[in-house]
C-alpha cells in the first residue's frame, strides 16, 4: 500500500504538505480527481482527492461541509491545486481540513493533476511486483514444502511465517488437527465451535470471526463441494492482495494433499475389506498372506469382532466413528482408538464388519466425563458425524476369538447386531461350539505338522503320552512339543475337561462332515 509519505517522496515540489511539517504514513488506497460539489458517491475511502477547490474555497461554510462530508468518507487527504482559482490557500479550508481529520496538500501552479496520478502508479506497480516477487517465492518453498512427508505440517508453518501471524488447519473429521506456533493450541476449541457452526450453515466461501477481541479469517478446503478441513488464520493485520495469494495457493496445496489421502484411504479400505472377507470365510491362511503382500502388516493372533447395524443411504466410515458414542453394556471397552486404526472392515447384508485387535481395546472405566471447552467441542463434532447416519444405528461386540474362530461365531454376532436396540452397543458372547469349530479350523490350518491328527489321538486317549505316541508314531518327546505348540495357537489349556469335550466334539463333527468324507 502507498503512503502519503511516499508519494511526496517521489512527487517533491509537485505535491507538498501545506503547512510545511510534512506527510504522514497513512495508506491512500488510490487518486481521485474531482471539481463536484459532492464527490463522495464516487469513492470507496481512503484516496487522496485533486481539486482545484472551485466548489468551496471560497465559502468557509462550504468548506466546513465538504470537509466534514469527505471526513465521513474516509478520505485521507485533499490535494487542492493552486493557480485556477486560488492563488494562497484560505485559512478557512485550513480550518476545515484540521477538524475533519483530513491531511491538506498543496499541487502548486503549473503542475499537471496527472503528474500526481502518474508517481502514485508508478509506485503502486513498483510495491505489486515487489510484493508479487515475494508472494511468488513464498508459494514456490510452500509448493516444495507439500512434497515433504509431513506436508500439512510444512505447509501450515510456512503460511503462518509468510503473514507473520498463526495458521491451523483443521479436518472436517475430527482427526488431528496442524497449528503453528504450538502456542496457539489453547485456540483448538474455539476455532472447532466455529467450523461446525460454519459446516452446518453449508455455504461453501470464507468466513470471518473473532476470538479474543482478533479477527480469524476461515477458509474451507474443498474437494468439489465436499469439505474436506477448514483453514484458520490470525495475522493480527489487514491481509494484502499478495496475503490472499499465499492462503489460496495454501488452500489448494491442502485440497490436493486431502485428495492424496483419500484416495490412499480409498486403496487401503478396499485391500482391507478383501482381506477382512477372507477372515469372515475362514480363509484365514490367505488372509494373511494378502495383508502381508499389500502392506496391511501382520494380522493379529487375537480379536474382537465389531457388528455395526446400517441402514440405506448410511456411509460406513461416519456410522464406525458413531458408533464408537453408542451406550455400550457394562463391562465393554471403549473402542474408540481401535475403530479409528481399524482398516480389517468389510459391509455384508447391511452390517459393517470391523475385525478389532484384541489388545488394542481400552477400558472404558477411564473414559472421562466432558467437562472442559474443548471435550465439548470434540462432542460437537461427533454430533455433526451422528448426524450424517441413520437414527437407527446399533452395534455388537463380540469376545476375544482367534482369526480361525471369526466364521464359527460371525451366526451369533449377526443375530445379536440385528437385534440390538437403537442406540446402543451390546455384547455377545461366543458360542462354546463355534469357538470349539474354529479351534479345529486353526489345527488344520497349521502348515508345519499335523496338529489336528496329534490333538485327536491325544485327547482319544484322554491324554496319555504313551498311548498317543505310540497311536501317532512319533516319540512322547515330539507330542508333548506339538500339543504344546497346539494350546500355544488356540490359547487354551487341552487337559482342562470343558476345552477337551468342546474340542472333542467339534473333532468328531469334522470327521463326519461331507468335507471330511470326500477327503476321505
Amino acid at each position: 500500500m502507498i503512503s502519503l509519505l511516499q508519494l511526496g517522496a517521489e512527487l517533491g515540489s509537485d505535491l507538498t504538505s501545506c503547512d510545511g511539517s510534512g506527510f504522514s504514513a497513512k495508506p491512500v488506497t488510490g487518486v481521485h480527481v474531482s471539481e463536484l460539489e459532492d464527490p463522495t458517491p464516487y469513492l470507496e475511502g481512503g484516496e487522496l482527492l485533486l481539486t482545484t477547490g472551485m466548489p468551496f474555497a471560497t465559502s468557509a461554510s462550504l468548506s466546513q461541509k465538504y470537509m466534514a462530508r469527505l471526513g465521513a468518507k474516509n478520505v485521507r487527504a485533499v490535494g487542492l491545486g493552486l493557480g485556477p482559482w486560488l492563488s494562497r490557500v484560505p485559512e478557512h479550508v485550513v480550518a476545515a481540513s484540521r477538524t475533519s481529520g483530513i491531511e491538506l496538500a498543496i499541487v502548486p501552479d503549473g503542475v499537471p493533476f496527472q503528474n500526481v496520478t502518474r508517481a502514485y502508479w508508478k509506485l503502486s506497480t513498483r510495491d505489486d511486483t515487489t510484493n508479487l516477487m515475494d508472494s511468488l517465492g513464498t508459494q514456490t518453498a510452500l509448493a516444495r514444502a507439500a512434497m515433504r512427508p509431513d506436508a500439512t505440517h510444512a505447509v501450515v508453518r510456512g503460511l503462518a511465517q509468510a503473514l507473520g501471524g498463526w495458521a491451523a488447519y483443521l479436518p472436517a473429521d475430527a482427526s488431528v488437527e496442524t497449528v503453528w506456533p504450538t502456542s496457539t493450541t489453547a485456540l483448538i476449541p474455539a476455532l472447532r465451535a466455529e467450523s461446525i457452526r460454519f459446516n452446518k450453515a453449508g455455504v461453501p466461501s470464507a468466513a470471518t470471526f473473532e476470538i479474543n477481541g482478533q479477527p480469524v479469517v476461515l477458509y474451507p478446503i474443498l474437494l468439489g463441494t465436499r469439505i474436506h478441513g477448514f483453514l484458520c488464520i490470525g495475522s493480527g493485520r489487514t491481509l494484502t492482495r499478495a496475503d490472499r495469494q499465499i492462503i489460496m495457493t495454501v488452500s489448494t496445496l491442502l485440497a490436493l494433499r486431502a485428495r492424496q489421502r483419500e484416495v490412499m484411504v480409498g486403496t487401503t479400505n478396499a485391500l482391507g475389506a478383501a482381506t477382512t472377507k477372507l477372515l469372515l470365510h475362514g480363509q484365514s491362511e490367505a488372509a494373511h498372506m494378502v495383508a502381508e503382500d499389500v502392506g496391511l502388516g501382520e494380522l493379529p493372533s487375537r480379536v474382537r469382532l465389531l457388528g455395526i447395524r446400517l441402514s440405506p443411504g448410511d456411509d460406513p466410515g461416519l456410522a464406525a466413528r458413531a458408533a464408537v458414542r453408542l451406550v455400550a453394556e457394562p463391562g465393554l471397552p471403549n473402542l474408540g482408538a481401535a475403530v479409528d486404526q481399524c482398516v480389517l472392515r468389510y459391509v455384508q447384508d447391511s452390517i459393517l464388519y470391523l475385525v478389532l485387535s484384541a489388545s488394542g481395546l481400552g477400558d472404558r472405566s477411564n473414559a472421562l466425563e466432558p467437562e472442559s471447552f474443548e471435550e465439548n467441542a470434540l462432542l460437537g463434532v461427533s454430533a455433526i458425524i451422528e448426524q450424517e447416519v441413520s437414527g437407527s444405528l446399533a452395534a455388537a461386540l463380540g469376545d476375544p476369538v482367534s482369526l480361525g474362530e471369526i466364521p464359527g461365531n460371525l451366526a451369533v454376532l449377526r443375530q445379536a447386531t440385528l437385534a440390538a436396540p437403537e442406540g446402543h452397543l451390546v455384547a455377545v458372547s461366543a458360542s462354546e461350539d463355534a469357538r470349539a469349530s474354529g479351534w479345529v479350523k486353526v489345527l488344520a490350518d497349521y502348515p508345519r505338522a499335523d496338529l489336528l491328527a496329534t490333538v485327536r489321538e491325544y485327547l482319544r486317549a484322554r491324554g496319555t503320552w504313551e498311548d498317543a505316541a505310540r497311536a501317532l508314531g512319533i516319540h512322547r518327546n515330539s507330542l508333548r512339543h506339538r500339543i504344546s505348540v497346539a494350546g500355544g495357537l488356540l490359547d487354551v489349556n487341552l487337559d482342562d475337561p470343558d476345552v477337551a469335550a468342546h474340542l472333542w466334539l467339534a473333532l468328531r463333527r469334522e470327521e463326519s462332515s461331507p468335507q471330511s468324507l470326500g477327503r476321505a
